[in-house]
């Protein structure tokens, strides 16, 4: 399935866009384990650590950089070492397929 999301490319989201049903929601973490889903089951995280500022932020401007071309942008939260990316589709309430598209494209740029 990661492979599969990593095919895909995020689609325009509107008001009342689709969340992901439960099971598809939960088959889609085990295909994306270091990625935590927060507790009302609404987004989806993941903390990504570096040696140093510039690789930090080399992370986040690649990061940048996909959330532009999929026009799908997340929460992120940067320091010196360290990146948390948080997603979920606002206008859609929740989780969507977009974010999973997303989370799988980064962790295909962290070398996951």
């Amino acid at each position: 399935m990661k492979d599969e999301m990593l095919k895909k490319h995020c689609q325009a989201c509107e008001q009342g866009t689709g969340l992901l049903e439960e099971t598809a929601l939960h088959e889609a973490m085990r295909k994306l384990p270091d990625w935590e889903l927060d507790a009302e089951e609404n987004a989806i995280s993941r903390v990504f650590e570096f040696k140093n500022f510039y690789k930090t932020m080399a992370f986040v401007n690649a990061v940048a950089w996909i959330a532009n071309r999929e026009d799908h942008h997340p929460d992120l939260e940067v320091g010196y070492s360290q990146c948390k990316i948080t997603y979920s589709t606002h206008s859609a309430g929740g989780l969507t397929e977009n974010d999973l598209v997303c989370a799988a494209a980064i962790d295909k740029l962290s070398g996951d």
